[in-house]
């Protein structure tokens, strides 16, 4: 499980353990946050489609998901 801080994880690159549609390497573009500027999701975006997909930021922590930075 990965160490993260949730405020820094804005321009962040990630890898897909399985990727799907080639949607392989991604990167954090935007944070979502609640009333008390909590961060609760992110916004991937896919390199190489630039589809964009949100999820709860603690989603990220999973190793058999996600691999940070671009492998």
């Amino acid at each position: 499980m990965h160490a993260l801080n949730p405020d820094k994880l804005h321009h962040s690159k990630w890898t897909a353990v399985a990727p799907k549609h080639k949607e392989k390497h991604f990167i954090v573009t935007k944070l979502v946050r609640d009333e008390e500027e909590n961060v609760v999701q992110v916004v991937l975006e896919a390199v190489l489609t630039r589809r964009e997909f949100t999820l709860p930021w603690q989603a990220l922590k999973d190793d058999e998901t996600w691999r940070m930075g671009w492998k």
